[in-house]
């Protein structure tokens, strides 16, 4: 008896996930060219997490949204650099209509911190590669969640007094939009496990404020 019920909770559960990982496929896959195209840069934050997934549920059947994230990669170029993997190629291809780029996170790894000097400038071409897209893609620029404890190695130190204003330089000089999950997403801890990467409900926090700015009122009129 104990088997059989085991085996209804089994189908069940296989059953509710079954349209959410098809769904999430469809985000990655088969976007309609009539919808507005989303490109999810980042790290782990984007490619281990669900937010593009609760961010696509958010904006519904007029946007597609798709994750091109690859874990431990940073902005600086001569760390392991984003720009080398075969996703930041994939992203290009993809002619967003609006790019959200969270990264940063992983140059605060102490064996890193050398490359400091090169950061905003590193950034700035990571820009300019998007911003020469025939698509023309507004960009808006992450400042990713507080690095919370050491645990993952990360320092908080360095995150804290060189990426985040780093970012903040980048946004400066380019003009573009920032969406500031390093203050809002500060005071939930508790969503953040290893005191970096999301949790489920860390994932529709990072979703929300994402799509807070993309569904501002000067965003949409340009989509008008």
């Amino acid at each position: 008896m104990v088997s059989k019920f085991k085996t209804l909770a089994l189908i069940a559960a296989i059953l509710i996930l079954v349209p959410i990982i098809a769904g999430f496929e469809t985000m990655q896959n088969q976007g309609s060219k009539n919808t507005i195209q989303v490109a999810c840069v980042g790290d782990s934050l984007t490619e281990g997490s669900e937010y593009p997934l609760d961010l696509w549920m958010l904006l519904g059947n007029n946007y597609t949204v798709r994750a091109f994230g690859h874990g431990g990669t940073t902005v600086s170029i001569n760390a392991t650099p984003y720009m080398d993997e075969e996703v930041f190629k994939q992203a290009l291809q993809s002619q967003p209509d609006i790019v959200i780029i969270m990264l940063g996170t992983n140059d605060a790894l102490p064996s890193f911190h050398i490359y400091n000097s090169n950061f905003v400038n590193d950034y700035l071409t990571l820009i300019g590669e998007f911003q020469k897209l025939q698509s023309k893609p507004q960009v808006w620029l992450v400042l990713p969640p507080p690095v919370l404890h050491n645990g993952t190695g990360l320092s908080t130190e360095f995150f804290d007094q060189y990426v985040i204003p780093n970012i903040e330089e980048v946004a400066n000089k380019t003009n573009l939009p920032t969406i500031n999950l390093y203050v809002t997403l500060a005071s939930h801890p508790e969503c953040f496990p290893d005191g970096v990467h999301p949790d489920s409900e860390g994932s529709q926090l990072i979703a929300q404020e994402v799509y807070k700015a993309l569904t501002s009122k000067q965003v949409q009129s340009n989509f008008s």
